[in-house]
């Protein structure tokens, strides 16, 4: 200051902070976008890390990944025109719910045979169960009358029942050939293939295509599917037919190595039928909904289904299986209550999004907590016997939600859905708890509720 006086200058004076706000502006935008495209990068490292894993866990399931895929795109086509179908027919909703039941014949029986086939046909049995996919829903699409769609249904159960069991059965070997989780993927792509489906049969209807060109139509990728489907199978030492190893004996039927685990199957394969069969008609019908806007229903849960099995892929390698099945029940049930009391299409939608994302794990999780459990010569026929009472749930709730809409509404039929739900948490807790840790080898994963 005085150098600066003795120059004539006069004091000079500090600046205040407000001279070097832009510069410090200017520097914080600076380390922001540093920051950002580090974080970015990172971000981005650690999607296309996630992507090149799921690619990987894909390439060690690629027959049942087509598979599931060809089951999602049935499936999800079906539900997006059973408001077509059930009219075609001349259905009502107890009737209609009646008739759903027919594929019990099938699927049961199919189940039931589905290890002598897998030993006896090896490539050729999942190729079979397509061709019977294709033909079923063909005469589903093809039916006038209840009885024609009856007949229809027998042959879907069949067809899913026994490329269900198959395509299980393989991603459950090929967890114990690699020691990880792969059965949440697999099931992912059924529920993308599902969502697609069904927005596009919605969108077909919207066209005025016809149930059976569009079934016909899915017919064609099947066909162009057979190359993958009928390729042998990759896992090495993997038992492909069923048969017991030395010295293992088979669970019976009514062991809770069966039990518990496709009790917790079927309650999810309710939640999951009950929105695939009724939730378009509920927003078409409870909502006033368009054809298209009720396809919506199937594409949200197919949709968010994808993407909690997919979330569920990456979560199992670090969380507590039964823990997880649990609170995805209660998830599960809150997006019911949701759909149930739902005043728009667009909150129903809510509804069946977060059902989906809840329902999503509950299947796969117990169908690989089965296969971890069983020993590895018997891990085809427990899985099979396990998927006969899951199965029981894709049987039971449609038609029971037929006949509680009948009696009712299809509002009470989802709170109901809703209710049973509820059930899992306690069979995770007081039957699957004590089981888990006694056969050993994952006790970390699968054991703590």
């Amino acid at each position: 200051m005085l150098w600066a006086a003795s120059k004539g200058v006069g004091p000079v004076k500090p600046r205040s902070y407000k001279h070097f706000l832009p510069l410090t502006r200017a520097k914080s935008a600076i380390l922001l976008i540093y920051r950002l495209s580090h974080s970015n990068r990172r971000g981005s490292d650690f999607s296309m890390h996630a992507l090149a894993k799921i690619r990987q866990d894909l390439s060690l399931t690629i027959r049942p990944v087509f598979g599931f895929m060809v089951l999602g795109i049935f499936w999800g086509s079906y539900a997006a025109l059973a408001p077509q179908i059930k009219a075609q027919i001349g259905a009502g909703d107890g009737l209609f719910g009646t008739l759903l039941l027919m594929s019990a014949l099938g699927l049961v029986t199919a189940m039931w045979l589905a290890p002598r086939v897998d030993r006896h046909l090896g490539k050729w049995g999942l190729p079979l169960g397509a061709g019977l996919l294709a033909l079923s829903f063909a005469v589903l699409g093809a039916a006038s009358r209840p009885l024609e769609f009856g007949i229809g249904m027998v042959l879907a159960g069949a067809a899913s029942g026994l490329t269900d069991v198959i395509i299980n059965a393989r991603v459950s070997e090929a967890e114990a050939a690699y020691k990880r989780p792969l059965m949440s993927l697999n099931h992912a792509m059924f529920s993308f293939a599902y969502a697609l489906a069904a927005l596009s049969a919605g969108t077909a209807r919207e066209f005025d295509a016809s149930a059976l060109q569009v079934f016909l139509g899915l017919g064609v990728i099947v066909a162009l599917a057979l190359p993958i489907l009928r390729s042998p199978s990759f896992l090495v030492g993997a038992s492909q037919d069923g048969a017991t190893e030395q010295g293992v004996a088979l669970a019976p039927f009514w062991s809770g190595l069966v039990i518990w685990p496709g009790l917790v199957v079927m309650f999810g394969f309710m939640s999951e039928a009950a929105m695939e069969s009724w939730s378009a008609l509920h927003i078409e019908r409870s909502l006033g909904g368009r054809a298209v806007e009720g396809a919506i229903g199937p594409f949200m849960l197919g949709l968010t289904m994808g993407i909690g099995r997919l979330a569920g892929h990456f979560l199992t390698q670090a969380h507590d299986t039964l823990r997880m099945v649990s609170r995805a029940a209660l998830v599960s049930a809150a997006g019911a209550v949701i759909a149930a009391f739902a005043v728009t299409p667009e909150m129903a939608y809510t509804g069946f999004a977060i059902q989906g994302l809840g329902v999503s794990i509950i299947a796969p999780l117990a169908l690989g907590l089965a296969g971890q459990l069983a020993g590895s010569g018997e891990r085809t026929r427990i899985i099979a016997r396990v998927s006969v009472i899951g199965f029981a749930g894709f049987l039971l709730a449609p038609a029971t939600m037929g006949w509680m809409a009948e009696l009712a509404s299809l509002r009470v039929a989802f709170g109901m859905i809703a209710v049973i739900l509820l059930i899992i948490p306690l069979i995770c807790a007081r039957a699957l708890r004590p089981l888990s840790p006694a056969r050993g080898g994952q006790e970390g994963r699968i054991s703590g509720v």
